[in-house]
């Protein structure tokens, strides 16, 4: 079967987001390029770890090449939900980033997750063979967005423990670093050190 790769050379929009209730989040890339929607499902440290290097990939961009890229903002201007429905195209599994001098546009290529190791040649190539893709041309506004975006829409989950750094449960948290024995309020269980 050939490979589907989705390209959007002038996405109106290119967001991270999430289905689901805090604690059971569900983590979703959206590129949009009307009438054309796809969706595809990945992890919160994909995002984490793309948003991240996305801002890193900019301020680069910026001190090598004097490419005029906005500098890190505090206002999210795109707050809407997801499209939907959300028809999950694949789930993520490698990731690519770069910098396109020619269209001075950030490029993200996001490759369905596969039983065998990708060869990294695939990666930002049109070849035949290899895993489905979703590849996106970002401006540089729009990728300090994304990273915004990002990385408001991650903090938006359960707070992490102050001691570890794993996320706090409704229920509590059984913290490695005190080996379970400190509880309390700090850890969500106050109510349970009641009883």
């Amino acid at each position: 079967m050939s490979r589907a790769i989705h390209v959007f050379r002038t996405p109106d929009r290119f967001v991270a987001g999430t289905v689901g209730e805090r604690g059971d989040r569900s983590f979703y890339l959206q590129a949009v390029q009307e009438p054309r929607v796809v969706s595809v499902l990945l992890e919160t440290q994909q995002v984490k770890v793309l948003a991240d290097r996305m801002g890193l990939l900019l301020d680069e961009v910026a001190r090598r090449f004097g490419a005029e890229v906005p500098p890190e903002g505090e206002d999210v201007r795109d707050v809407a939900p997801l499209v939907t429905p959300i028809d999950t195209e694949f789930r993520v599994g490698t990731m690519g980033l770069g910098w396109d001098a020619d269209a001075g546009a950030v490029v993200v290529e996001l490759l369905a997750i596969t039983e065998t190791e990708v060869d990294e040649s695939v990666v930002l190539d049109d070849t035949e063979e290899g895993p489905d893709a979703v590849r996106v041309f970002l401006t540089p506004i729009q990728a300090r967005e994304f990273a915004l975006r990002s990385a408001r829409v991650i903090a938006a989950g359960r707070p992490p423990c102050p001691l570890c750094g794993e996320p706090l449960s409704a229920r509590g948290h059984m913290c490695v670093r005190t080996n379970g024995y400190k509880r309390g309020e700090i850890f969500g269980t106050a109510e349970l050190d009641e009883e």
